[in-house]
């Protein structure tokens, strides 16, 4: 695989208990995202000093895939329930130009 199709989503929740609800509500979302083929990373991290801000990144094998996991139900659920808790949302597309990758992502 070589390029594929990436983005990251840098969300700020709007206090520490929404941030913990909106962590409670990924961790459900990963329940179903696990079982989907076509996305090879979908990661929540928290930026060290910024504890009401989680930032995603997610990889899929190719476009396609990624809008395989927008039309799946855990995920309208997750983008429909989200909002309650955030005060922001930035996503920005990514257009790989050259890096390193875990063995089973690489190209056969």
């Amino acid at each position: 695989m070589t390029g594929g199709f990436a983005l990251i989503v840098r969300f700020t929740t709007r206090d520490a208990d929404a941030a913990q609800a909106f962590d409670a509500l990924v961790a459900r979302t990963l329940e179903g995202i696990r079982n989907e083929p076509g996305t090879l990373v979908y990661v929540s991290h928290i930026p060290q000093g910024e504890p009401l801000v989680r930032v995603f990144y997610e990889l899929y094998a190719d476009e396609a895939a990624f809008q395989a996991h927008e039309d799946q139900p855990h995920t309208r659920e997750m983008l429909r329930d989200r909002e309650q808790y955030l005060t922001a949302t930035e996503v920005t597309f990514l257009g790989e130009q050259a890096g390193k990758r875990p063995d089973l992502l690489e190209a056969p």
